[in-house]
């Protein structure tokens, strides 16, 4: 009779050790995902397309927009070379789809959380996000109803 519990409670001890070995694997590899994410972000992206509540702002006044984003999250919103909003963000590329939280320190929002989605390619990546207090979008559009910010960039070649 001890034999079979002290086989229970190896058996026990091995399926706990393999989970957390499971979990810090896991753990691992998302943060090896967003490494890899705020590699490719890293630079200055021009605002290519912007849609506010399903409105597109002209190609010419969204080109006037960069964000020069940092490999740690950080980021600057400026329009023609000035900034006027930057903060943080958090991103989870685990997440179907990819998920990204801005959190302005300066400029409209600061001290709000902004929940969004991305795609990221190597030169061309897309965010949709909502208004602070808000729900996360699950697609990418932008409408009058959901209030959405759709905003396509392309990376600023450097010289």
């Amino acid at each position: 009779m001890k034999r079979a519990h002290f086989g229970y409670l190896f058996v026990g001890a091995l399926a706990l050790l393999m989970s957390m070995t499971t979990l810090a694997s896991a753990d691992d590899n998302k943060e090896a995902e967003i490494k890899k994410d705020h590699k490719l972000i890293e630079g200055t992206w021009r605002i290519k397309t912007l849609q506010i509540n399903g409105n597109k702002a002209g190609d010419a006044d969204a080109s006037k927009f960069t964000v020069v984003n940092g490999a740690d999250g950080a980021w600057s919103l400026r329009s023609e070379g000035n900034e006027v909003a930057k903060g943080t963000s958090t991103i989870d590329p685990t997440q179907k789809p990819r998920t990204i939280d801005f959190m302005p320190t300066s400029g409209q929002d600061q001290g709000q959380t902004l929940l969004g989605i991305y795609e990221l390619k190597k030169n061309t990546r897309k965010l949709c996000f909502a208004p602070a207090g808000r729900n996360r979008p699950t697609e990418f559009s932008s409408t009058a109803e959901n209030q959405h910010i759709l905003v396509t960039f392309e990376r600023v070649k450097t010289e």
